[in-house]
């Protein structure tokens, strides 16, 4: 029986990290017309839901550490998707917001959502199955962001 524990073909890590892998690759060719990367795309749904945001949120929206969300940050600054400002009470506070060409990206990027939907719809994954998928994942991600 623990020889079974050891095959790769047992292992949940392994299916989750190939289908985000594999998931992730989908999305490279629908964002890449833009110049944007699927951690960028992330921060801008992020803020497409709600502009003017403490880097502090956008970090743990993303489950992310603020460390490895400032870089990604500031080269969006630098292509000019989003503004960086100080905070109004706490100066070490940083507010990003959505520029014009952000907002802009919502409009050309639409379709991505349906895109990506299609190619993961499979014979196990339908349109009625997917809210017990999130369910399962959620849970998934709630039980290890716990500990």
């Amino acid at each position: 029986m623990i020889e079974e524990a050891f095959k790769l073909d047992n292992q949940l890590c392994f299916r989750l990290y190939t289908a985000s892998r594999l998931l992730t690759q989908a999305y490279h060719p629908l964002l890449s017309e833009y110049g944007l990367t699927y951690p960028q795309y992330l921060v801008l749904l992020v803020l497409w839901e709600k502009d003017a945001q403490p880097v502090n949120d956008i970090a743990r929206r993303l489950f992310l550490e603020t460390n490895t969300v400032t870089p990604l940050l500031q080269r969006m600054e630098k292509e000019g998707v989003l503004n960086r400002r100080k905070g109004e009470n706490d100066a070490r506070q940083m507010i990003v917001s959505l520029s014009r060409k952000g907002k802009l990206l919502r409009k050309k990027l639409s379709g991505v959502p349906f895109s990506v939907g299609n190619a993961v719809l499979c014979d196990s994954v339908t349109p009625e199955s997917t809210p017990e998928l999130f369910r399962m994942l959620d849970g998934i991600i709630l039980n290890l962001s716990s500990r």
